[in-house]
């Protein structure tokens, strides 16, 4: 069994995907550019504000854009998630079942986001208090994923060895993030990308449900 489970936030623990393209759309059209369907946003998000902010605007105007459009856009998109971070985040079936089952096994857990901090600790404000051991979204002086940097510093303030915790996210940023790390890492299948993402990424086990998740947990990745 392993002593510690460190999670992904969005895609993995909530559903924030229409919550991100709610605020990326607004801060689009007060810009002046069209907004992106919001299916889309599954292929942009997952590696930070700066990539996502760049992603978008690659997307909507492809032709190219000033160095400074990045952070006009960015500047209102970070004061509508501040306003309302909350806004259209939707659980996941299961998943507080799940984390609920962990603690009562005697594993700890934890959360490593590429959202800034502040908007990562926001969103896991749904929760239930003292759900978390420990959460960090991306910091200053951290790189951010896929670096090992934040999943190292996360175990060690968990007190446990990195062999000792699972990994699960819904990326291959994430698989490749625990593996770097030298974690054993679980790909799940209800976030924001496909089992062949998740596979060619070397993902050890593959979750199709919150449940296979508590099984690794506790028995084992075979």
């Amino acid at each position: 069994m392993y002593k510690a489970c460190i999670f992904d936030l969005d895609g993995t623990l909530a559903n924030t995907l229409r919550s991100i393209a709610k605020f990326a759309n607004h801060a689009l059209r007060d810009c002046g550019y069209p907004e992106i369907p919001v299916e889309m946003y599954s292929r942009l998000v997952g590696n930070g504000r700066v990539r996502l902010l760049n992603n978008m605007l690659h997307t909507v105007a492809p032709e190219g854009f000033a160095e400074s459009e990045v952070e006009r856009v960015g500047q209102l998109y970070d004061a509508y998630y501040a306003a309302d971070p909350g806004a259209e985040v939707t659980d996941y079936p299961g998943i507080r079942e799940l984390l609920s089952d962990l603690h009562e096994a005697g594993l700890q857990i934890g959360v490593l986001s590429n959202k800034p901090d502040d908007m990562a600790h926001a969103v896991l404000k749904r929760f239930p208090s003292g759900t978390f051991d420990a959460a960090h979204g991306q910091r200053a002086g951290v790189p951010r994923k896929p670096a090992p940097d934040g999943a190292l510093l996360l175990a060690k303030e968990l007190g446990v060895m990195p062999a000792d915790c699972l990994y699960i996210g819904d990326t291959n940023t994430d698989m490749q993030t625990g593996a770097a790390a030298g974690m054993d890492t679980v790909g799940v299948l209800w976030g924001f990308r496909d089992r062949a993402e998740l596979e060619a990424a070397h993902a050890r086990a593959i979750a199709e449900a919150p449940r296979d998740v508590l099984r690794f947990a506790l028995h084992g990745i075979r």
